[in-house]
């Protein structure tokens, strides 16, 4: 328990918790807005802009990668509009195409790298983390440019917070005040995609999504309202980070990102059976 009150402890756990929190706002509207898995396909789309950013730059600058990330997830995103549009795909079927299709990239051009001669002086042993994350190595730094991100972020949802809830709920009553659908879609992919290149080192690729979805969908099962939903889902993902980090810190072989994730399961879990336990007594 002497580890729980460590300063390496509180350095990772107050990173993850920040993270936690602005992803849970960030995908409560996602949710709203009917783009629940959107968070999903741009997390893994994003891994192909780390590995080309890599081949760019020849460094493993976290902030540099993440910039890569970012813009590969905007193109993901532009991909997914482009193809929606021709209504030929289904949602979820365009969904899991850029999916499969970007992460497939990701690796392949990783696997590139490995065996070429002109990357043989870059270090690439940083290149997995950003697949499945690395949060207990985060440092003070990280947790600074957390706090800077997640900012920034809760500026920008403060200031479009009356227009993004109209069109979230009733577009055609947002419309019908001037709000423009596309300025607010543009919000949105913004802040997804801010939010997924802030993750996409601690918790990795394959599992940013979960700290867009899990915490509203727990909160919904208990909370009416949508600030008491993102209430809710901010204590719920908080919560999750800081006995995810706890846990992984206390027992050997549990890796920290992954645990984060089970505690929100667990959560989740618990508040879909409270829910049906209301409903039923």
């Amino acid at each position: 328990m002497r580890v729980l009150f460590s300063y390496d402890f509180w350095v990772v756990a107050s990173g993850a918790a920040l993270l936690a929190a602005i992803a849970a706002v960030i995908g409560c509207f996602s949710v709203y807005r009917g783009q629940s898995l959107i968070g999903d396909a741009l997390g893994h789309a994003s891994y192909p802009g780390v590995v080309l950013f890599f081949m760019l730059f020849r460094t493993r600058n976290p902030l540099i990668l993440c910039l890569g990330a970012a813009a590969s997830a905007a193109v993901s995103y532009a991909l997914i509009l482009w193809l929606q549009g021709e209504k030929k795909l289904a949602p979820d079927a365009v969904l899991a195409t850029v999916l499969a299709g970007m992460f497939g990239l990701g690796m392949v051009l990783k696997t590139f790298i490995q065996g070429n001669p002109a990357f043989r002086n870059a270090s690439q042993s940083g290149l997995r983390v950003y697949i499945f994350g690395s949060a207990a190595f985060m440092t003070k730094r990280d947790v600074w440019l957390l706090l800077l991100g997640a900012l920034l972020l809760a500026g920008l949802l403060y200031f479009f917070r009356r227009p993004l809830q109209y069109s979230s709920f009733d577009p055609g009553y947002a419309a019908s005040l001037g709000i423009p659908e596309r300025l607010m879609g543009t919000v949105m992919l913004c802040l997804t995609v801010a939010v997924i290149a802030l993750g996409i080192r601690t918790v990795g690729a394959v599992l940013i999504s979960a700290f867009l979805l899990l915490p509203c969908v727990a909160a919904s099962q208990c909370a009416k309202t949508l600030s008491a939903v993102l209430r809710f889902a901010v204590a719920m993902a908080v919560c999750s980070a800081l006995l995810g980090c706890a846990v992984s810190t206390s027992m050997a072989g549990i890796s920290t990102g992954p645990m984060i994730i089970v505690c929100m399961g667990v959560f989740t879990l618990a508040a879909f059976l409270f829910r049906l336990g209301k409903e039923r007594g």
